[in-house]
């Protein structure tokens, strides 16, 4: 299944929604709704942008928290960590204690500064999530509509959306600053690793 069928079954299910319902939403037929909606949930069909506008909308969400990169296979998510890695500084390293982490080099370039800024904007607002400044539904709301609800950027001027992009949906644990300025996701790559498969519900 393609990353963003997995990702419209995660948030109709998260609405409480049939695929009936949803496909009724954006236009398809009554009678074939479930089915058509059914084939871009499995992958084997890809919405198109007009499409997938209209299935953020009935599920309130951006598009672009559809539309993300192939990390749905472990394969799929190496090649976007690779990616990082290779246009905005991203490193592998071990901590003191001995977890992995994902640092992001700032030095790199302009782009690599500007990925930690959105990281540690993130940080920030898992933070309240933790010390339940904000609750989980705003914590949620803001992630599945970035960056509409972030005031740390000016938008315009950032060239590195679909970086964003990429991130969203990739970690979901916290993530700390380390001593030398970075940030350090420590528990994250272990849970994602360790995660189990699981199937597709109706």
């Amino acid at each position: 299944m393609m990353a963003i069928g997995e990702r419209i079954h995660f948030f109709r299910i998260l609405r409480g929604m049939t695929q009936k319902y949803l496909g009724t939403i954006v236009g398809f037929p009554e009678r074939s709704a479930d089915v058509r909606l059914a084939q871009y949930e499995t992958g084997t069909r890809k919405p198109k942008a007009e499409l997938t506008a209209a299935l953020a909308q009935a599920l309130d969400v951006s598009p672009h928290a559809l539309d993300v990169p192939d990390i749905d296979s472990y394969i799929g998510l190496m090649h976007t960590l690779f990616t990082l890695e290779d246009l905005y500084g991203l490193t592998v390293s071990e901590s003191e204690d001995g977890e992995i982490c994902l640092k992001v080099d700032t030095s790199k370039d302009k782009d690599a500064h500007e990925l930690w800024k959105m990281l540690y904007a993130w940080k920030e607002q898992a933070d309240k999530l933790s010390s339940e400044e904000i609750s989980k539904d705003k914590y949620d709301e803001g992630r599945y509509h970035y960056p509409e609800f972030d005031t740390t950027q000016t938008w315009a001027k950032v060239p590195s959306q679909k970086l964003s992009n990429a991130l969203v949906g990739i970690f979901q644990d916290r993530l700390k600053p380390d001593k030398y300025g970075f940030i350090c996701c420590t528990t994250t790559c272990q849970s994602f690793f360790n995660r189990k498969t699981i199937g597709l519900q109706e």
